[in-house]
Parts: C-alpha cells; structure tokens; sequence
C-alpha cells in the first residue's frame, strides 16, 4: 500500500471526543478518500479507552469499516532496529509509537498524528 495513512492513537480519541475540531475534519477527509487504514496497535490504545461494552461495540463497527495492515516479521525487525538506532541517540520512544511507525514505513503508509515521538523517526512520512 503507497498511499495509506495510518492514523495514531491520539487522532482518533481526536475524533471521537471533539468532532467538529480541524484535526477530526482532516481524517474525515482522508477516511472520504478511503486512504485511511488501522492498525492492531492503535485499535487496541482506542479499545482500552472505552468505558462502556455498548460504546466499545460501536467504536469496533465503525472501525471495521477500514481496511487494516498486519505487522509482518519485516516490519517487527524494522521496529527493534529503529528503537534501537533512536536509543543509541539517546532518544526513547514508546515501543507502541514504534511498531507503528515501523509498519508505515514498511508498508509504504504516511502517519497522521500530533505526537512528537514521531518526528524523530527517520524513514517516516507524517501526514499533517
């Protein structure tokens, strides 16, 4: 997939709590233009989230909707060797951010987020 956009955890809670904000209405946009994949990772950080089992059951129907990339062994690799490049600079990054940061690149995805883990990640295309 070259096209993807993997939107992070902290966009989607974005979206769910505030759904007029600019950031809600850019995924909007992407989810139209059905660039917009998910991941494990982050469907899971949006899983923990969620207070109730009826709110849960919701969020996954809609969530279902999008297509969704498995991690593979090659970008498993890629994220243990980037965490490890990063932590030799002496930045850590939560292995989370990592995995999928890792999957993106792998898979040729751009990532939309507001976190600034990702902008030390080398390789990485960020969508904003």
């Amino acid at each position: 997939m070259d096209t993807g956009i993997i939107a992070d955890t902290c966009v989607w809670i974005e979206f769910f709590c505030n759904p007029e904000s600019q950031l809600t209405l850019h995924l909007k946009e992407h989810i139209k233009e059905r660039k917009v994949v998910m991941v494990g990772m982050v469907l899971a950080e949006i899983l923990q989230g969620i207070r109730t089992k009826k709110e849960a059951g919701s969020v996954k129907d809609s969530l279902k909707r999008l297509p969704y990339l498995e991690m593979t062994r090659a970008a498993w690799e890629k994220a243990g060797e980037l965490s490890r490049d990063l932590r030799r600079r002496g930045i850590t990054i939560p292995l989370s951010d990592m995995i999928i940061a890792s999957l993106a690149i792998t898979e040729g995805c751009e990532v939309l987020t507001v976190d600034p883990h990702f902008q030390h990640v080398p390789g990485l295309k960020r969508n904003a």
